[in-house]
């Protein structure tokens, strides 16, 4: 039976590899990188430094195919994903149907496969256009994990909850938790949080050499964090961040 591997890659920085996700890269016999277009052309680098770094034996094939951009201008938000992701799933096929009988092929996955990853929820749809094939997952350092490694906190008040929510959500619904941390915003949508009880961790290119740090009051800082923003991903192309808000305790200043 075909085997496909998911794994974990960190946030862009090799380092981030665990010997787990290296040994199993050794046991594919392909590895499939994703091109995301122009402006994007970064990822698929990081993802070819990997490989070069940590495959051993030389006998591991790389295939690299074109990942289709989603419709952003679907009425409504979660059709445009599921067919965007129906799109993806029917390349999926094709790239596992390429494998031989008991061939293993692996997905590098940004951060963890687990969390505000759809891999797995396309390898699912996948099951039903291709032949059989089983699904062993890796995991990563996610973003969450970078951040609050990179600003040295905890992620969460001694027995106080976290809820992990996407930037659209906390437009629509604002802050939930006492602490809130923050994937996929692409509308920086904590610049509409009108909080002055709240501080803010946020992280852009976590544990690389362009990372980028804030933190602060959320009311003072916000400013900040757009304009670095904006200007990181106009030097760069393009931009993975995320970020932690969190409502200060009574009695804190």
């Amino acid at each position: 039976m075909r085997q496909i591997h998911i794994i974990g890659i960190g946030t862009g920085n090799p380092e981030h590899l665990t010997i787990q996700a290296i040994n199993v890269m050794n046991r594919a016999d392909v590895i499939f990188i994703p091109l995301k277009g122009e402006g994007k052309e970064d990822l698929a680098v990081i993802r070819r430094d990997i490989c070069a770094r940590y495959l051993s034996h030389g006998k591991t094939r790389i295939v690299e195919f074109d990942l289709p951009v989603r419709d952003a201008e679907t009425k409504s938000y979660k059709d445009g994903v599921e067919a965007w992701h129906e799109a993806i799933a029917t390349i999926y096929c094709r790239l596992i149907d390429g494998l031989g009988e008991h061939e293993a092929g692996a997905f590098l996955v940004w951060g963890d496969p687990s969390l505000y990853d759809s891999t797995l929820r396309i390898l699912e749809r996948a099951r039903g256009q291709s032949k059989e094939f089983s699904v062993r997952v890796v995991p990563g350092i996610s973003s969450l994990h970078a951040l609050t490694a990179s600003h040295a906190i905890p992620l969460n008040p001694i027995g106080e909850p976290v809820q992990v929510t996407t930037g659209r959500r906390l437009a629509d619904e604002g802050i939930k938790a006492g602490t809130t941390v923050v994937m996929l915003d692409g509308q920086q949508a904590f610049a509409t949080v009108a909080d002055d009880n709240a501080d803010i961790f946020w992280g852009a290119y976590l544990g690389t050499d362009r990372e980028i740090k804030i933190s602060g009051s959320l009311s003072e800082v916000s400013e900040d964090i757009l304009r670095a923003r904006a200007e990181a991903r106009e030097r760069h192309g393009w931009i993975m961040d995320t970020y932690l808000i969190r409502k200060r305790l009574v009695g804190e200043e």
